[in-house]
C-alpha cells in the first residue's frame, strides 16, 4: 500500500471515530502503537477534527465573549500541537531516507512531505463534511446539487494530492529530490518573542 492510501485510510478512520461522539472534548482512543507513523497520522487527523469543530463553535454569532476567548486560546494551542506533529512526521521521513544518496541534480520541493500530509488530513475532513451536506435531509435540492459539485472537486483534489505526495516520496527515495525541513518558529506563542507576552511598551 502506498503512503497516501495508508494516510487516507487512517484519516477517514479517525474522522469517523471522532464523529461517533461529535464532541470537541471526546477522549481520543488511538488504536495504533504509540510512536508509530500510524499513531501519528491518526492523532494528526483527530487534532484537525477537533479544531474544525472549534472553528465552527467560535463563529456562533450568539457566543459569549468569555467563551469565545477561551476557544480562541484553545485553537491557538491546537495550532501549535498541529505544527509540532507535522514536524514530528517530517522527522520520521528524514530518518526513513537518511541513507539515500542524493543525486547531483536533485531539487528541493516547495513543501515537505508532512505538510502535504497535513493538507491531505484536512481534505479528508472537508470531504466528510461535504458528504454530510449532500445527505442532509432538511437541505433543498439546490443546496444538495451545489454540494455534490463541490464534493466532486474535493474527491478530484484527493486523487491529485495523493498522487503528488507519493511522487514526492518516490523522488526523495530515489535521490531526485531532497528534504530540507525548517521549523515553523511561531512567534505568537513564545513568551520570549511575542511583545505582548514579554511586556514591551
Amino acid at each position: 500500500m502506498n503512503f497516501s492510501k495508508k494516510s487516507c485510510r487512517i484519516f477517514k478512520q479517525a474522522t469517523q471515530d471522532y464523529h461517533v461522539t461529535d464532541h470537541v472534548d471526546a477522549t481520543i482512543q488511538n488504536p495504533y502503537e504509540v510512536k508509530s507513523i500510524e499513531f501519528y497520522l491518526y492523532l494528526k487527523n483527530w487534532i484537525d477534527a477537533v479544531q474544525w469543530h472549534l472553528e465552527d463553535i467560535i463563529r456562533n454569532p450568539e457566543i459569549e465573549p468569555v467563551e469565545a476567548l477561551a476557544i480562541k486560546r484553545r485553537i491557538d494551542h491546537s495550532n501549535q500541537d498541529r505544527t509540532d506533529l507535522v514536524e514530528l512526521i517530517d522527522s520520521y521521513f528524514l530518518d526513513q531516507y537518511k541513507d539515500t544518496t542524493v543525486l547531483p541534480d536533485a531539487t528541493l520541493n516547495t513543501e515537505s512531505p508532512a505538510w502535504a500530509i497535513d493538507r491531505l488530513s484536512i481534505l479528508m475532513l472537508k470531504i466528510y463534511h461535504m458528504q454530510q451536506e449532500v445527505n442532509r435531509p432538511d437541505a433543498s435540492p439546490e443546496h444538495k446539487a451545489q454540494c455534490e459539485k463541490k464534493l466532486a472537486v474535493l474527491l478530484e483534489q484527493e486523487q491529485d494530492l495523493s498522487t503528488a505526495l507519493d511522487q514526492l516520496l518516490a523522488d526523495i527515495e530515489a535521490g531526485r529530490k531532497y528534504m530540507k525541513v525548517y521549523k515553523q518558529m511561531k512567534m505568537y506563542n513564545d513568551p520570549a518573542l511575542n511583545p505582548v507576552l514579554y511586556g514591551k511598551k
